[in-house]
């Protein structure tokens, strides 16, 4: 496959997870956001578990339980606080922020070289991120922050693992065996979770079943697929797209208005980037014969 089709491909997980926001407001507005988070964990997870018939053995099971952890239990636990505790906006860019770290933590973890133009590209992104999202009434609290910083850093880590610890499978099974270990360490949590289950109905239904199988289990699948073989780095970068989609999608769906700022924001996402993967793109390995070679022939 070509660079350009394994770019478009992972891109397509960012995306769909910016419609995210439209389907917890319009189909789950009932559920809190950690029974939603098992709920969208957990099912996907067994579900890819039986059609794939393969468990972790050995040092994978803690692993996976690791990523797990990361990529979904401690992420979605942390995002979700920072949505409660910000503005949507400003939750938006604390994620934003995650390139930075998978950049600096793919130097230390997989000795990644750090490259100048990615990082102003990423700023450039967080830039079109806020244009995007940030209204003039935001307002900043400390523990949000945090939250959304630390999320954003967990997420990044897992990323950056998933790429370290490849287990010689599928990325099917890859992503089940994630999904499942997630799910089950927020189940405890869960117990103590404020829905009230009778009010499930089948618009709920409906909502869990997209954020689960088409939100969690196919886009991570790409996800992870992406991060494998295009770095985590550069599919980080792709995650920019995320908050563009959202905005786009409240547009197109919810009649919400599209500002002159905010068009300036979709269009210095996209201009990022574009600059982050041309920053990351595979030199040409040159054909010409070596000083040695010439000598040895």
């Amino acid at each position: 496959m070509s660079r350009p089709y394994d770019l478009a491909l992972t891109a397509l997980a960012p995306l769909v997870w910016g419609s995210s926001y439209i389907v917890t407001t319009q189909f789950l507005p009932n559920l809190d956001p950690l029974t939603v988070s098992v709920l969208r964990a957990l099912p996907a997870g067994l579900l890819l578990l039986c059609l794939v018939r393969q468990v972790p053995h050995g040092h994978w099971v803690w692993k996976m339980f690791v990523l797990g952890a990361l990529n979904f239990a401690i992420f979605w636990s942390l995002l979700f606080f920072a949505a409660y505790r910000l503005p949507g906006g400003v939750a938006a860019v604390m994620g934003a922020l995650q390139p930075f770290v998978v950049i600096f933590a793919s130097r230390f973890l997989l000795g990644s070289p750090v490259k100048v133009l990615s990082l102003f590209a990423v700023a450039a992104g967080v830039v079109g991120v806020a244009l995007l999202v940030l209204t003039p009434a935001a307002k900043l609290d400390m523990w949000g922050v945090v939250a959304g910083i630390a999320g954003s850093a967990s997420m990044a880590f897992g990323s950056v693992l998933s790429r370290k610890w490849q287990p010689p499978v599928s990325a099917l099974t890859f992503t089940s065996w994630q999904l499942t270990a997630g799910g089950l360490l927020l189940v405890p949590f869960a117990l103590f979770a404020p829905t009230n289950w009778s009010t499930i109905s089948g618009t709920n239904v409906l909502g869990l079943a997209y954020l689960g199988f088409i939100g969690a289990a196919l886009t991570y699948i790409i996800w992870l697929r992406g991060i494998r073989i295009i770095q985590p780095t550069a599919a980080s970068i792709l995650g920019l797209l995320s908050p563009m989609s959202a905005a786009l999608l409240g547009w197109f769906f919810l009649n919400e208005t599209l500002s002159v700022p905010q068009s300036i924001g979709v269009i210095v996402v996209l201009l990022s980037v574009f600059v982050g993967q041309y920053a990351l793109r595979s030199k040409p390995v040159s054909t010409k014969p070596t000083l040695a070679a010439v000598q040895k022939s």
